[in-house]
């Protein structure tokens, strides 16, 4: 299993510790300071069977600056946007086998 998270980041840090608990074998990159290459948000988004608008932390300061909300970007522009700002994109990233769960996700789901 392998975890893209932030490391200051609350909810990463309690999903990765949940994760610990299940003595489950984790890959753990914090993509703040490794960044996500293009390709591998391309395959993540992919992953989770979902669009990258569907991924955006709204929350994010960078999504109010950009005006994300009212201004509308194709997917390959939201995917270079999230590259390039990286708090754009929601926290952590769990990938299991070939499916990739974003965001607050239940960890007993993930088994």
């Amino acid at each position: 299993m392998k975890i893209f998270h932030k490391s200051t980041c609350i909810t990463c840090k309690k999903t990765i510790s949940k994760i610990e608990r299940m003595n489950t074998d984790i890959e753990k990159r914090d993509f703040f300071k490794d960044p996500l290459s293009e390709t591998e948000l391309k395959k993540i988004v992919k992953m989770t069977g979902k669009k990258p608008s569907e991924l955006l932390r709204k929350r994010d300061k960078m999504y109010k600056e950009l005006d994300l909300e009212n201004k509308k970007k194709t997917d390959e522009q939201l995917v270079k946007l999230m590259v390039k700002y990286p708090g754009l994109i929601l926290r952590p990233i769990i990938i299991t086998k070939n499916k990739a769960f974003v965001g607050k996700v239940n960890v007993k789901n993930l088994k």
